[in-house]
């Protein structure tokens, strides 16, 4: 096969299409901020993909282990990954956050702030345990096929799979069926795919042109001081857990940076998700691990928001001229362990799930 040329390639593609947002959102606003559809459609297309995706790769992969103990040791050793790496990505934007102090000298008074929060609150209710138990458990059996609830997803899949093989002998048509549906879903992936850099040119044209880069620069302090700590988390981590298991945190980075690169035009991980469990199996990952980790990982292991909830708490309180005490900050942490395990990885959930954290906590 004949390797693509370098502007065909998906990756420059969605840097020349952020780098074109930018521009218009910056020096034409108002035509920016009406780009807001393509974003937006770009991810509710993507969205539209990701249960049928999650449900045939988790449940095939899951029907052609006859060893269900396997099964259950590969859940055991992901979930106690995700909660170890999850926790020190909180501790560590924590003691960034009292370090670095973001916030302090701005002196914000909390009387100046208004606006209605209602729309978030009810939303906050979510991040408890009691939501967190009801929002895995779906209406129906195939409710979670037309929703976007990823954790519905998984554990519909998870059953169905551990069903097939219970019964192989009078399932063996279902798998089947379910694995030449596998063809054309993936296709539609690839369809989708090459819609990127207009989603990632509207998200970003839209950002830009909304809230313009003065904004943002009002912030950069916070967004920097974010961005060098989750790099950190990254090569450092994440490197040495890499490094560990015989593989370089950089060839991987390299390796899915188209999927990077959409996630930064869109704010979006999900935009994200089909590539990167495809990709992981053309790697040589087999297909019930890629099912099963990669998108329980979307929910449970969410280190970059996970330093954003501490961090931008920290800065919140700093701004704000609130003494969050040592007990109030392990407060805050233990906290933000339960209602970051589940947060959806779209845009926003991180705000959610920040309200949450620090309502309870200031």
């Amino acid at each position: 096969m004949k390797a693509k040329k370098f502007y065909q390639q998906l990756y420059f593609q969605v840097i020349i299409a952020i780098t074109l947002g930018i521009l218009l959102g910056n020096f034409y606003p108002e035509l920016g901020e009406k780009m807001k559809p393509l974003g937006d459609g770009f991810i509710k297309l993507v969205k539209m993909i990701i249960a049928p995706v999650i449900f045939i790769t988790l449940t095939l992969g899951i029907a052609h282990m006859t060893d269900l103990k396997k099964v259950g040791r590969i859940a055991i050793k992901a979930m106690l990954y995700f909660f170890t790496f999850s926790t020190l990505a909180l501790i560590i934007g924590l003691i960034v956050g009292n370090i670095i102090q973001p916030g302090a000298g701005l002196n914000i008074d909390p009387a100046s702030l208004s606006g209605d929060v209602s729309q978030y609150q009810q939303k906050a209710h979510d991040t408890t345990l009691t939501g967190f138990i009801m929002n895995i458990i779906p209406e129906t059996l195939f409710s979670p096929l037309i929703g976007d609830n990823i954790l519905q997803v998984l554990l519909v899949a998870i059953l169905m799979g551990i069903a097939l093989v219970l019964t192989k002998e009078k399932s063996g048509k279902v798998t089947e069926f379910l694995q030449v549906l596998a063809a054309p879903i993936f296709k539609i992936v690839h369809i989708l795919m090459k819609l990127a850099p207009i989603g990632a040119f509207g998200a970003m044209a839209f950002t830009i042109g909304k809230y313009g880069l003065a904004s943002v620069l009002n912030l950069i302090f916070l967004v920097g001081t974010f961005y060098i700590t989750s790099i950190l988390f990254v090569v450092l981590v994440l490197g040495a857990v890499a490094w560990y298991n015989g593989f370089n945190i950089f060839k991987l980075m390299y390796y899915l940076k188209e999927e990077l690169l959409l996630v930064l035009g869109t704010s979006s991980s999900e935009s994200a998700l089909p590539g990167i469990m495809e990709k992981m199996e053309k790697a040589g990952c087999s297909r019930a691990i890629v099912g099963l980790v990669v998108p329980t990982g979307y929910s449970f292991n969410l280190d970059g928001t996970n330093i954003y909830m501490t961090l931008a708490s920290l800065f919140i309180a700093q701004a704000l001229n609130i003494d969050l005490s040592i007990e109030k900050q392990l407060m805050l942490l233990l906290v933000a362990m339960l209602s970051s395990k589940g947060a959806a990885g779209v845009t926003g959930a991180g705000f959610v799930t920040l309200a949450a954290n620090f309502s309870r906590c200031s």
